[in-house]
């Protein structure tokens, strides 16, 4: 399969480079205006352009990974020689509407094969949690983009009215779950460990505690229940962090991201 990835960036870049890491047995051509975001992923062995109108012609899937901002000219640039019979495009994209994209790539009456995806930075490492749009996809372009995309992490197919959500809780979120880190290592730090002591210790306690709710029928109550003895130190800290607003302040924070 060949893939035209349209954009260097950070989320195009970690989706080539992501792909070329994982072993993936796909033919990628990267497209970007800057050869220095291209360079990096040329010495790994993937082909590069700076003619997007080039990267795509022959493709199977286009992923489009550029700002919101410009992502209207970049589809009037590459449309021309898309060939909707056969192309799927995925369109990284935020704030942009499945309605807006299908106007902009409306081409004599017809669309091609359309998704919105939306991947958060941990592509980089293969652990990205990444939403899929159908916009106007069948079963087939969605399963497709599904195995490129599972390639770097998980993925999830999704309605357009939930995208917002899944947005806040994934692509903003790995930022709130980075901040809760660095509290915890500042917490650290004060209670009289090295930073990288704590940065470590923080970071094994959030794989424990990924992987205890990663089994089947587990549950963040019950698993707080299991380490907060009566009169303990762990409820005694819970409560003061829910006296503080923990739990508020992250729903808040979630939700501030939708509106």
């Amino acid at each position: 399969m060949k893939i035209a990835v349209i954009g260097a960036g950070a989320m195009g870049g970690a989706v080539a480079s992501g792909l070329c890491a994982a072993g993936c047995d796909y033919k990628i051509t990267v497209s970007n205006p800057s050869a220095g975001h291209l360079k990096p992923l040329k010495e790994m062995g993937i082909a590069v352009t700076s003619d997007n109108t080039v990267a795509v012609r022959d493709a199977d899937i286009v992923i489009l990974a550029v700002k919101p901002w410009i992502i209207e000219s970049v589809i009037a640039e590459i449309r021309p020689v898309l060939d909707y019979s056969r192309q799927t495009v995925a369109a990284i994209v935020a704030g942009v509407p499945g309605r807006q994209l299908c106007e902009w790539f409306l081409k004599d009456s017809e669309l091609p094969q359309l998704m919105i995806v939306m991947p958060n930075t941990a592509m980089e490492v293969g652990s990205s949690m990444t939403f899929i749009v159908p916009v106007n996809a069948g079963e087939a372009s969605v399963s497709a983009v599904e195995g490129i995309f599972n390639s770097l992490g998980t993925s999830m197919v999704i309605d357009e009215a939930h995208l917002p959500a899944a947005t806040a809780l994934a692509s903003c979120g790995i930022a709130y779950a980075m901040r809760y880190v660095r509290a915890s290592v500042e917490g650290g730090v004060e209670l009289g460990f090295k930073a990288s002591q704590a940065q470590q210790i923080v970071l094994e306690t959030l794989k424990g505690a990924v992987a205890l709710l990663q089994r089947p029928g587990s549950h963040p109550e019950s698993e707080i229940d299991k380490v907060t003895t009566p009169g303990g130190l762990t409820i005694r800290g819970l409560n003061e962090m829910e006296h503080a607003g923990f739990t508020s302040s992250v729903v808040r924070g979630l939700k501030a991201c939708v509106k």
